[in-house]
């Protein structure tokens, strides 16, 4: 019985790792997406300065400043990602229906 919730405890653990990493990739890809890896000549500490200089706006940013800008945000992200769809269907990569991109979500 311990064996068995030894194996469970493992996978669990396996599985909460192998889901962190998938977000984290998926992150990653999202800075690749928005071009800042070319923009910055892949220089990590300009990427890492240009993020923390975003959540420094979040976080000072008058009343409902945040909330504004995280709106802003939203929807040029959802335009980029439609724009990518678009241009994915019209190269038929895929179809008109497929696509999305994790966590994206309607307006």
């Amino acid at each position: 019985m311990e064996a068995a919730r030894a194996r469970t405890d493992t996978r669990d653990w396996a599985k909460a790792r192998r889901e962190r990493t998938r977000h984290l990739i998926e992150l990653g890809g999202l800075v690749a997406k928005a071009g800042l890896v070319e923009l910055t000549d892949d220089d990590r500490a300009t990427m890492l300065g240009a993020l923390l200089d975003l959540a420094g706006q979040l976080r000072g940013a008058g009343d409902d400043a945040p909330d504004h800008l995280r709106a802003r945000w939203r929807r040029l992200g959802l335009r980029a990602f439609a724009a990518d769809r678009e241009a994915a269907a019209a190269a038929g990569i895929i179809g008109p229906e497929e696509g999305g991109t994790a966590g994206e979500q309607p307006a």
